[in-house]
């Protein structure tokens, strides 16, 4: 049996959701996490493996923080961990070639148009705009630059010197929201009580060290590197972070003392029931030359072909499946009734 093209990811939707505060101290870019800038913006939870809870937990602890102005995005990573090196040098190189971090935000969560950006030790940088996504077949635009941009990288530790007493990196991110609104209808920064989907991943090389620097692992087999760790705040159940369905919601909130309500829309566990009946089609679609017009059909490939970590049932809902020959369109009303939600076959999700 040949492989599936797009696979179904072995998590179900329970993305995390983080209040992003609005920032209220004076902020000076060091690097630096313990600083009172960060004091009223809480850490995400611990980074897992980005299969999923099911799998081993990270040998090294990571976890974020952000805040927001009318201007930027804030961000900072804390990267736990003695292995500290990095060589890429070069911005818009391949980064994940070392140990790196990486951001990763669609602004309307429509799973298009997104955002990435990485960064290692050395503080280069690679940052990239993707219509859609590689399943989709997209492809990552890397001569995008988000203008304005801003980072620097803190070192406890000594870089490339496996010997020192190294404990661990850490990394502030400021991104402008004009870099990040110009495919959105109103081309502008968020409002309280809006959200962006985010997830952050850090690349960990298994190494070993040799003549006092560090060198990847090899398989004794074959002489090549040993898979990379990739540690995601929000696990996609696959080894491949662009699904962007499963990526966190980080909710704009006020400070701290001042924060608004939040709750995840249920529209968008909406789009999470078409999202898995696009897997279906997806499959189907490699099996049969063709996209299926019948719910029946698409619920018993979720039966065959759902990992069994994943919800492999679809929610009772009046769902409308359209078809071409070469495209589908399906969609459910939204929670109010009121509109509708869709999907279509490049994988695009809106509420219309």
């Amino acid at each position: 049996m040949n492989p599936i093209r797009i696979p179904i990811p072995a998590v179900d939707f329970n993305p995390p959701a983080y209040p992003c505060h609005r920032a209220a101290k004076p902020f000076l870019l060091d690097g630096r996490l313990d600083k009172p800038f960060w004091e009223d913006a809480p850490f995400t939870s611990a980074f897992l493996d980005i299969e999923g809870e099911h799998m081993p937990s990270p040998r090294f602890p990571t976890r974020a923080k952000m805040l927001w102005d009318d201007e930027n995005l804030y961000i900072g990573a804390q990267l736990d961990g003695n292995e500290i090196w990095g060589y890429v040098d070069k911005r818009d190189d391949i980064i994940f070639q070392d140990n790196d971090f990486e951001i990763f935000i669609d602004p309307d969560s429509d799973t298009q148009q997104y955002y990435e950006f990485e960064m290692n030790v050395l503080n280069t940088l690679w940052d990239l705009f993707l219509p859609a996504a590689y399943r989709d077949n997209g492809s990552g635009l890397s001569g995008y630059d988000i203008h304005g941009l801003r980072t620097a990288v803190f070192v406890d530790g000594t870089v490339n010197q496996p010997s020192a007493a190294n404990r661990s990196w850490s990394v502030e991110v400021v991104i402008p929201f004009a870099a990040l609104t110009e495919c959105l209808p109103q081309k502008r920064s968020p409002k309280e009580g809006e959200y962006y989907r985010i997830n952050f991943s850090r690349v960990q090389w298994k190494t070993d060290v040799k003549d006092d620097r560090y060198q990847k692992r090899t398989d004794p087999s074959t002489g090549q590197f040993l898979p990379e760790d990739n540690w995601v705040w929000a696990p996609t159940g696959v080894i491949n972070i662009h699904y962007p369905e499963l990526w966190a919601f980080v909710f704009f909130t006020g400070t701290e003392k001042e924060s608004s309500s939040w709750a995840i829309p249920e529209d968008e566990y909406r789009k999470w029931e078409l999202r898995k009946l696009y897997y279906a089609q997806q499959i189907f679609l490699d099996l049969n030359g063709q996209y299926s017009r019948h719910l029946e059909e698409l619920t018993d490939i979720l039966e065959k072909y759902a990992p069994i970590n994943a919800n492999r049932r679809v929610k009772p809902l009046p769902y409308r499946i359209e078809t071409t020959s070469h495209t589908f369109e399906i969609s459910c009303p939204s929670s109010d009734g009121n509109k509708e939600v869709l999907i279509y076959s490049n994988g695009k999700t809106e509420v219309r």
